[in-house]
């Protein structure tokens, strides 16, 4: 380790030893393959780094932490003198700004007084017309903000919301005033937001076209409410530029858990173990788990590969999925995510009721240090069940560690893509679907596709059966 790097610290530690299957020894085949795929992790390493700096589609995600901060900052000021917030996207122009809140800000955000909070917050993703209607209610009676997320402006799901919240604002405040209540961010030049932009004279800001949506939660389309909600997002890509650091200084197979973990996936991957279990020990990380499945699947599952991301969370799913982990079929490789000093903590008062003497063990514990314990017993327990896991402990939860979690599984999926031979930034099957839609719509240019579409759906329905 370089001078520079000897301070460098990300608060994230790998624990390892679990990826084979405790009970289970695969007579070193998967370090064998993990040797044999070292020369792959290399030149994967420098293809995404190399990428990056050349601007190649889909790498800008890489840049990302040592991206200005000065434009997020000072819309996200503009964005703190409204009582509301709509924030219009779906995908990895939602998941993240879901993720980011769930796990940075205080529980029950909305309900707090205002003196304890940034404005509220809604995200309109799925465009469900009863959720769409709900947001508007809860929303409106005050100043409102709406962004609109897109890089194309093209998305239906989003559009069709933007432009039914549009025409509240301009119920609501006049059709000459609504302008000064939107922002969209898209991409610098092209596409329809774009031009709307350039039309209405709105505010706007960027994604970079070489910026995945999926991997965009680190650039303005993530970052921008996440400021104006009180997040701190220097610290945020503090923490995900130390871990690029930290990643970029480890280039060999033995200790760079990026590299030892994508190669864990494909090596199960390849043994039929097509499920890859994503299961934090927090609440507060739930959504974590939710951004890791669209991360994970759309850019892994392609050309008949690719292993299916499972979202799990400690301790509800060690009640719901443990029997299935531990005794079904052996045909998933677990990722545990343990917060080392989660902040609160609830003691447990004295158990003083003669009826409740078999819970005196609690008393005096701690429900975080619980929760913590019964992280590691499942662990355990499924190592002891000979099934492959892989432990992440974070010191804190916090904007830096979070950054840094975030860039190290953008980071590891990009290198399994690499190991796989596919390319982890396209998302062919998402695009069939949306040409169907757009024809179903009447959108011109997408005649056939409506045909096509119509004529799949009357085999799917060739089958009715009403009761």
């Amino acid at each position: 380790m370089t001078a520079d790097l000897a301070s460098v610290s990300c608060g994230l530690s790998f624990s390892l030893g679990g990826l084979l299957g405790g009970a289970k020894p695969d007579n070193g085949l998967f370090k064998k393959f993990l040797s044999d795929s070292a020369e792959t992790l290399v030149e994967a390493a420098g293809w995404i780094a190399a990428g990056s700096a050349s601007g190649q589609s889909g790498l800008g995600w890489y840049a990302l932490p040592e991206s200005p901060t000065g434009d997020v900052l000072k819309t996200a000021e503009w964005l703190k003198g409204h009582d509301a917030i709509i924030h219009v996207g779906i995908g990895g122009s939602a998941l993240g700004n879901l993720m980011l809140n769930k796990a940075l800000l205080p529980e029950y955000f909305n309900e707090l007084p205002r003196s304890e909070r940034g404005p509220r917050f809604y995200l309109a993703d799925n465009p469900d017309p009863t959720k769409t209607r709900a947001i508007w209610e809860r929303a409106r009676g005050g100043s409102v903000a709406l962004i609109g997320v897109s890089k194309s402006g093209a998305t239906a799901e989003t559009m069709s919301q933007f432009l039914w919240f549009r025409d509240r604002l301009e119920e609501e405040f006049g059709a000459g005033n609504a302008t000064e209540h939107l922002l969209v961010i898209t991409d610098p030049e092209k596409g329809i937001f774009r031009e709307f932009a350039r039309a209405t004279g709105c505010r706007s800001l960027v994604i970079e076209p070489s910026v995945g949506g999926r991997y965009s939660v680190l650039s303005a389309c993530g970052l921008t409410s996440a400021a104006a909600l009180g997040i701190d997002v220097v610290a945020l890509l503090d923490g995900a530029q130390k871990m690029k650091r930290l990643l970029a200084a480890r280039c060999g197979v033995k200790d760079n858990p990026a590299w030892i973990l994508a190669a864990f996936h494909r090596y199960h991957e390849l043994a039929g173990r097509p499920m890859a279990v994503l299961m934090p020990y927090s609440s507060k990380l739930e959504t974590f788990a939710e951004w890791f499945a669209q991360l994970w699947g759309e850019s892994l599952g392609k050309q008949g590969k690719g292993t299916t991301p499972v979202r799990a969370t400690g301790a509800i799913d060690q009640h719901s999925q443990l029997q299935l982990y531990a005794e079904g079929p052996d045909d998933k490789a677990y990722t545990f995510v343990n917060v080392s000093d989660p902040g609160d903590e609830i003691v447990l008062p004295p158990i003083r009721d003669a009826s409740l003497g078999s819970l005196l063990y609690m008393s005096g514990k701690g429900m975080g240090e619980m929760l913590r314990l019964e992280a590691k017993s499942t662990a355990s327990a499924l190592v002891k069940a000979g099934r492959p896991v892989a432990w992440i402990d974070m010191a804190t939860l916090d904007a830096r560690t979070l950054g840094a979690l975030i860039f190290f599984y953008e980071y590891t999926t990009a290198l399994t893509g690499r190991l796989m031979r596919i390319d982890p930034f396209d998302q062919p099957g998402v695009e069939q679907g949306k040409k169907y839609t757009y024809g179903l719509m009447g959108r011109d240019g997408f005649a056939a596709d409506a045909k096509e579409a119509g004529d799949w759906f009357t085999k799917l329905a060739s089958l009715r059966i009403d009761m």
